[in-house]
């Protein structure tokens, strides 16, 4: 197992997507607010480079935001 110590993973939490013409997109600044396609109540995704691995809720301690797993995706044959 200590080989697998090294080994890196991208995760991305995914709260949800959005679909927006280029140009607003260019015109987007700090504090810009994009509208979402989801609710603080509905699951987020977990990718693990870029394919989904599971689903979980995110919760909120004082500063903290973390996400709590839910359920792990069956693994797709089409990921390997």
């Amino acid at each position: 197992m200590a080989t697998l110590d090294k080994v890196s993973v991208d995760l991305m939490v995914v709260l949800g997507t959005t679909t927006m013409p280029v140009h607003q997109v260019m015109r987007l600044s700090r504090g810009a607010i994009i509208e979402l396609d989801a609710t603080e109540q509905d699951e987020v995704k977990v990718l693990a480079n870029n394919l989904p691995i599971a689903s979980g809720v995110v919760t909120v301690d004082r500063n903290r935001i973390s996400v709590e797993v839910k359920r792990m995706l069956p693994k797709n044959a089409d990921q390997r």
